[in-house]
């Protein structure tokens, strides 16, 4: 009895940890997006009660343009961000662990380095890039001739694309390295008997080895997508095209803490988190079909 009950023993305090602070959560979100909260009085000063509200907040939640469109924004987001971020990642990771790579160890520092900077303090940094009259980049341009705004309407979701690609693609191109260094020395020896090149040894060996490493980033980066919120909080502050419920986090944040209203902000969390699980399953379904039709 004591061995079978050992392990239970020392497991405890982290499943009673996991238990408060991720599926309590979730649960209390749940059953929050099928309440509404009452105030007696003018600003509620003699109390609050609850009710249930079926799927009223749901219906008030797909019924909001803004935070429909803020789901489209997010997947159009996701479609082109993702797909570089991932790109550039593998092909550092490939350059970094070729053979004639100089200083790989260096460069895997640097490129992971913006990484470990927060989101908050990458968005202030690069909106001093942004910003006409401080921004460099934007005076070289207009010296050329040429006049962008990186804070209009039209530009202000690819600039911010552009911190979230510059901050992960480190991270993930690290992810992608530990699935190449686990690849056996006898696969490339054999390759180079063959006369496979760098190239050929890249395209036929190390892209379909290293695929675990590949799906992995991607569903992570469909769920980062997803949960995109402090880039557009922040520079909300200086780009007049960015309202209050540009994300869907950035919507679900402002009905909770701007509108007072728990219940909607709880059913767009709800269905942000749905939406998460369906689009991974999906890429996850469409990726594993091909892997079975090449075999």
């Amino acid at each position: 009895m004591k061995k079978s009950w050992a392990p239970w023993a020392l497991l405890a305090p982290f499943l009673l940890f996991f238990l408060l602070t991720f599926i309590v959560p979730i649960i209390v979100a749940v059953a929050q997006s099928f309440t509404r909260t009452r105030y007696s009085g003018l600003y509620g000063e003699r109390g609050t009660t609850q009710a249930f509200a079926g799927l009223d907040n749901y219906a008030t939640a797909l019924g909001n343009m803004n935070f429909l469109q803020s789901i489209g924004r997010v997947l159009l987001f996701g479609i082109v961000q993702v797909t570089v971020m991932i790109a550039a990642s593998t092909i550092l990771a490939l350059l970094l662990e070729s053979a004639a790579a100089k200083w790989p160890g260096l460069f895997r520092g640097l490129y992971f380095m913006p990484y470990g900077v927060p989101g908050v303090i990458a968005t202030i940094l690069w909106s001093f890039l942004y910003i006409p009259g401080l921004s460099p980049i934007v005076d070289a341009l207009g010296a050329v001739g040429i006049h962008y705004d990186f804070l209009a309407d039209n530009h202000v979701l690819w600039s911010i694309a552009n911190i979230v690609t510059w901050a992960y693609t480190g991270y993930n191109m690290l992810i992608i390295i530990a699935q190449l260094k686990a690849i056996p020395s006898e696969v490339y020896e054999a390759a180079k008997v063959d006369g496979a090149g760098p190239l050929r040894i890249a395209a036929s060996v190390q892209l379909p080895l290293i695929r675990p490493a590949l799906l992995l980033t991607t569903v992570f980066s469909i769920i980062g997508t997803l949960q995109l919120f402090a880039e557009p909080q922040v520079l909300s502050t200086m780009a007049p095209a960015i309202n209050t419920e540009y994300t869907p986090n950035y919507s679900a944040y402002t009905w909770a803490f701007q509108y007072n209203d728990y219940g909607v902000a709880s059913a767009e969390a709800v269905i942000i988190a749905l939406a998460a699980f369906l689009l991974s399953f999906i890429f996850l379904r469409a990726t594993s079909s091909r892997g079975r039709q090449k075999r």
